[in-house]
């Protein structure tokens, strides 16, 4: 079991979380996905490590940027 905690930018309501947390859930592999409005911060839970890029990719899929 494997987890990573991404800060994500421009969330603002609960529609923003479930939007990243449904695509970074679609990633094979992932098996939760946690997200704190308040901080940005996103947890994601997995099997197995997971590639940052499959994550980044999920987050601007759903319109969002993570923080560098």
């Amino acid at each position: 079991m494997s987890s990573t905690t991404y800060t994500v930018t421009g969330m603002t309501c609960g529609h923003c979380a479930a939007s990243v947390k449904s695509e970074i859930g679609k990633i094979d592999g992932v098996t939760g996905v946690e997200v704190d409005l308040d901080s940005g911060a996103v947890r994601v839970e997995s099997a197995a490590a997971l590639s940052d890029d499959a994550v980044l990719a999920a987050v601007d899929e759903a319109g969002y940027e993570v923080a560098r």
